[in-house]
């Protein structure tokens, strides 16, 4: 069994690919992929993950729509989310981190940046 599920949401499948490879250099991780925010919350609902890393810009629900979704929920809003997106305007990261988001990274990402926030989050040493 996993130490760590991740859920990655994001529509770009290459993005995913780049995402997952970052993090399955974390010993114990299992990473689950949803092409959207309503994947997503699919995702959630049927079980337990310990981070989500998300895109901002995808059809059907973007995600800030799913960040305030998982932070109204009593059972996940305490689930660390990490928004991976290419909006670097300051107003678009204010409005992530205010709805609840726990770090915002643009793109292109770096798969070091992503370790090491994940790190930090799941506080793994």
């Amino acid at each position: 069994m996993a130490d760590y599920n991740i859920l990655i949401v994001e529509d770009s499948p290459t993005m995913r690919q780049l995402i997952s490879f970052a993090l399955k250099r974390i010993k114990g991780v299992r990473i689950v992929e949803a092409s959207d925010g309503v994947d997503g919350l699919k995702k959630i609902s049927a079980e337990k993950f310990q981070m989500i890393f998300t895109d901002i810009n995808m059809p059907v629900m973007d995600g800030l729509k799913l960040i305030s979704l998982v932070r109204e929920d009593v059972n996940h809003k305490g689930i660390p989310i990490v928004v991976i997106t290419t909006e670097g305007a300051q107003e678009d990261r204010q409005r992530a981190l205010a709805l609840g988001a726990n770090d915002y990274i643009t793109k292109p990402i770096q798969p070091n940046r992503i370790l090491e926030v994940a790190r930090q989050l799941l506080q793994i040493t």
